[in-house]
């Protein structure tokens, strides 16, 4: 397994609980968009323990960025991530991911499930192919939406977001369920790729079964 240490550039918060992250990138480092890695801190104690995340800049960038949501409550790693301060270390492992763009499609994705679509959707727009591709985006709270102001830039109309906790002007209200897709995704016989917490990846696949989506035209990554 090949590790490499990076130095932390810039550390700043895109949400009440979400920390952007750039480092440097090191020489011939390459991924593609919607991959992750598991990164470790390296730092006493801490550099056995790793979690898995999402690259959000592009292959080309000559830096590294990610979007983590921390969780303070747990007292775990990303509890830690918010204490470290520029030129600060990450050790970056192996680089993996079952998401990758595949053609024009409906992407849906619950809280930081988001972040493998950030680099493919930013990739896209750097070939100006963003398309008809359309974003269902689910949280508890608009201060929960990550990169809402990017996400709207980027897919305009084709930027959708339901809310579990408030009912909100312009925002749909509830849960995703069957009757949202159909009414959001402009059709059925298109891809459909899913990032979210397991059991709500499980709840929407089963949507999209029932509502006649061919199993391969699902492409998901468990968060």
């Amino acid at each position: 397994m090949q590790q490499h240490i990076v130095k932390i550039q810039s550390i700043d918060k895109v949400t009440h609980d979400v920390l952007k992250i750039v480092t440097e990138k090191p020489e011939n480092y390459a991924f593609n968009p919607g991959q992750a890695t598991d990164i470790s801190i390296n730092k006493n104690g801490w550099e056995d323990k790793k979690n898995p995340y999402t690259f959000c800049s592009l292959p080309e960038d000559n830096y590294l960025e990610f979007t983590i949501k921390t969780y303070p409550s747990h007292n775990g790693m990303t509890d830690e991530l918010l204490n470290l301060k520029i030129n600060d270390e990450l050790i970056l492992h192996d680089v993996f991911g079952a998401i990758s763009y595949k053609g024009e499609g409906v992407f849906i994705a619950g809280g930081a499930g988001v972040t493998p679509f950030i680099s493919i959707f930013r990739s896209l727009e750097s070939r100006k192919e963003i398309g008809n591709n359309k974003l269902l985006f689910a949280n508890k709270k608009k201060e929960d939406i990550i990169l809402e102001d990017e996400f709207k830039k980027l897919l305009g109309d084709n930027f959708i977001n339901i809310l579990s906790d408030e009912e909100l002007q312009g925002y749909e209200n509830g849960r995703i369920t069957k009757d949202f897709i159909q009414a959001n995704s402009g059709g059925l016989n298109k891809l459909f790729y899913l990032c979210g917490p397991p059991s709500m990846m499980e709840a929407i696949e089963k949507q999209l079964v029932d509502l006649h989506v061919d199993k391969k035209s699902i492409i998901k990554e468990a968060f």
